[in-house]
């Protein structure tokens, strides 16, 4: 699967560490750890997880000062960039900016008056971190609270607050403007894109669970990015970060956005007849580590499967105690039932060596 291209939004580029967000630059994945980052071990080895899954920024929830004092020692000992999360003591945003922090996240709903967010913007432009103003339907400034048009008041509030930062010689901002709905999501960005040209930051707040917060995330991620709109994302699901990042690799890939393997597999039907579900996700756990952009299918049925799956690079379809390896829908060879799998490995990991 290579990188496909499309029309993307023109925007500025903002750096997070090493991590360019907008531009032409690749979409980056992030995520948010679920520790307390008072705890050091505890998020140190969430954040290990997460990089181990491909998150490419991570960022933690910065709500006392035990927080902040870890902040140095998290970044001593993780390779990818740190962003605060900070909501009602802007005090704790500039004590993140000086623990070394490389991005703040703030909430114009709750970091407090004007003139608190100007120190912010202040040592923030002094470190020469950007800073992500991000406005969810749930917390939303005192004076757009009552309005019913929600998409149209998170693209008035942000662009407002935008203004505002761009008024005191700020420009390094990153917006994000999330709600529990798709679709007022997504026209909450496609309003605001006709307003800015700094880079965005998308996502569905409060999404929900594994199953239903992957689904409206799909929907609204992948309906604004296939437009050209997102620059970086962040899945929200109410479970371990880790299925955050791989579900929010997945979208990119589904679109074409990021490179890596693909797997496809079928519903089953009556003419299966080996089992079939435990054996694709097997294969899909050993191809989340993949990064080469190959397609891989697991078919319940040697009648249909190499056929239905000619477009796949490698493959393999299940028969009665048996099965057959197949390769851009040509038969290579009959494989017994208990070594499908190790045979369909063996051949990845071939592949992988470039052979």
């Amino acid at each position: 699967m290579e990188i496909r291209k499309i029309l993307r939004r023109k925007t500025k580029e903002v750096s997070v560490g090493k991590v360019l967000i907008g531009g032409n630059n690749p979409i980056s994945v992030q995520s948010m750890t679920t520790t307390k980052t008072s705890d050091l071990k505890a998020t140190l080895n969430q954040i290990k997880k997460l990089v181990e899954a491909g998150c490419e920024i991570v960022r933690v929830a910065v709500p006392d000062e035990a927080s902040v004092e870890n902040i140095p020692k998290i970044k001593e000992k993780i390779s990818i960039p740190l962003v605060a999360d900070i909501h009602f003591d802007y005090r704790l945003a500039l004590k993140s900016i000086e623990a070394g922090v490389d991005k703040i996240r703030i909430n114009p709903g709750t970091i407090g008056g004007l003139t608190k967010v100007k120190e912010i913007l202040k040592k923030a432009k002094k470190r020469g971190i950007p800073i992500r103003v991000g406005l969810n339907t749930g917390s939303l400034p005192k004076k757009f609270q009552r309005t019913k048009n929600l998409a149209f008041t998170l693209a008035q509030g942000a662009a407002e607050y935008g203004a505002f930062l761009e008024e005191n010689g700020f420009k390094d901002i990153v917006f994000s403007v999330k709600s529990s709905s798709p679709l007022v999501t997504i026209n909450a960005y496609r309003l605001l894109a006709k307003k800015t040209e700094h880079p965005f930051h998308l996502g569905i707040t409060e999404a929900g669970t594994y199953l239903s917060g992957t689904v409206k995330s799909s929907i609204g991620l992948g309906v604004l990015l296939e437009e050209g709109i997102g620059d970086t994302i962040r899945v929200s699901l109410t479970t371990n970060p880790v299925k955050e990042v791989l579900v929010g690799i997945e979208i990119l890939k589904a679109l074409g956005l990021k490179k890596g393997a693909d797997l496809v597999s079928c519903p089953t039907c009556s003419r299966c007849e080996i089992d079939l579900i435990p054996l694709a996700e097997k294969v899909e756990k050993k191809l989340m580590k993949v990064k080469l952009p190959i397609k891989v299918a697991v078919m319940g049925c040697v009648v249909n499967g190499p056929g239905e799956a000619k477009e796949a690079d490698i493959g393999i379809a299940g028969g009665k105690k048996a099965g057959v390896l197949f390769k851009h829908g040509k038969v290579v060879r009959k494989v017994s039932e208990d070594r499908l799998l190790e045979v369909l490995f063996e051949e990845i990991d071939l592949l992988e060596k470039g052979n």
